[in-house]
């Protein structure tokens, strides 16, 4: 897997939402797509975090909050990112380090991608024969 770069897996175009969204908004866009996450950027492009379908259901389950409120209010801010020249062995050790299961990918600051635990998933699928049960 050293030899497979995060580039040929990620999703691209990556969907970003501003940080004045609404969560509903950003709902309906991951609906809509039929995606886990979004990507949070500031006006410049800049990241500024992800929201996930887990953090929707943390922050229902916790405390209700209002789905026209901003996504800076639900949106994981502690953020680890790849590059797309990063092999996918690297980033498939951050994902279980981590626990995530949407990486960003960046070139030069700028979000280009999301690798998710599905690209890998599909990927290993498609390359490795079972083993045995």
């Amino acid at each position: 897997m050293d030899d497979v770069f995060v580039g040929s897996l990620m999703s691209s175009p990556v969907h970003t939402v501003g940080t004045d969204t609404s969560l509903r908004e950003a709902g309906r866009t991951m609906l809509d797509q039929g995606i886990g996450s979004v990507v949070v950027v500031d006006d410049d492009d800049g990241l500024e975090g992800i929201l996930t379908a887990t953090d929707f259901v943390r922050v229902i389950a916790e405390s209700g909050t209002d789905p026209e409120a901003n996504v800076t209010t639900a949106m994981s801010t502690d953020i680890v990112t790849t590059t797309a020249s990063d092999s996918i062995q690297a980033v498939a050790d951050l994902i279980v380090e981590h626990g995530f299961h949407h990486v960003p990918v960046v070139d030069d600051g700028t979000v280009i991608g999301v690798i998710t635990t599905t690209d890998l998933t599909a990927y290993l699928s498609n390359k490795e024969a079972p083993s045995p049960a």
